[in-house]
């Protein structure tokens, strides 16, 4: 068995004496972990560092086998990043996530939103929106995708401003309006189609997104895997949006990820 793919690392562990098991993001084949021979090399150990891009050949004897990685490097995302350190937070958190995903499953798109997320966490102002994107974007990929579209009670696809706990859909103002406090917030910005004008999220938004994101990742990724929510994930919360967030805004710590606005 042989192929060629493109990926991004996502994770690297010690083999043997000079050896690592590279566990890599791919355009075409998915999470798929592979044997790199000599990866703790001078050589070799510059181009596998999380978040660096690769191209890659994969060779196994029968496919269910780990089968050996030949490397290239691609993107050398990771020593731009080194140097921010909201940005080495957000890297630990996204690839974090994307060895969650199940192995050997294409994630084409995912695969896509990572490299642009990536590329751009040095920015604080991008950086943020884009993280919560993109943990939208696994829990799709994982099943359990929300559905912020029109609202679950009425069909309106305008003042669409909350969202429901239980099924995850878009709620109007008006519908639901009896039960705002038992609803999380919908910020203006995951509305925004392909086609629309871009609008940068304000402070208020971004603390709501993660807020949103946040609460299902609990209930659907971390709980049932009987895993607590990331120190990275509130590390990058706590270098880039607490200092975005007014004083007047609550940041968000570790015991309120899943709190409704």
């Amino acid at each position: 068995m042989e192929w060629r793919d493109e990926g991004i690392v996502i994770g690297v562990r010690r083999h043997g004496e000079t050896s690592v098991i590279l566990d890599l993001l791919t355009r075409q084949h998915g999470r798929h972990l592979g044997l790199v021979r000599g990866g703790r090399s001078h050589k070799l150990q510059p181009s596998l560092q999380v978040g660096n891009g690769l191209d890659a050949v994969w060779r196994a004897r029968i496919e269910d086998h780990l089968g050996d990685y030949k490397i290239e490097a691609r993107v050398m995302r990771a020593a731009r990043l080194m140097d921010h350190p909201a940005a080495l937070y957000g890297l630990s958190h996204l690839t974090g996530l994307a060895r969650l995903l199940p192995e050997r499953d294409p994630h084409e798109a995912l695969y896509e939103t990572l490299g642009i997320v990536l590329d751009q966490l040095v920015d604080p102002l991008m950086a943020a929106p884009l993280v919560i994107r993109f943990e939208l974007a696994v829990l799709g990929e994982l099943g359990f995708g929300l559905d912020l579209g029109e609202c679950a009670a009425t069909g309106r696809t305008d003042e669409l401003v909350y969202v429901s706990p239980k099924s995850g859909r878009a709620v109007s103002r008006e519908a639901g309006l009896p039960w705002h406090d038992k609803l999380l917030s919908l910020p203006e910005f995951l509305k925004q189609t392909g086609g629309e004008a871009k609008v940068m999220p304000d402070d208020l938004a971004i603390h709501q997104g993660f807020l949103l994101t946040g609460f299902f990742l609990e209930r659907h990724v971390y709980g049932p895997r009987a895993l607590a929510m990331p120190d990275a994930r509130q590390g990058f919360i706590a270098s880039i949006i607490k200092s975005r967030l007014p004083a007047a805004i609550p940041a968000i710590s570790e015991d309120d990820h899943t709190a409704v606005p």
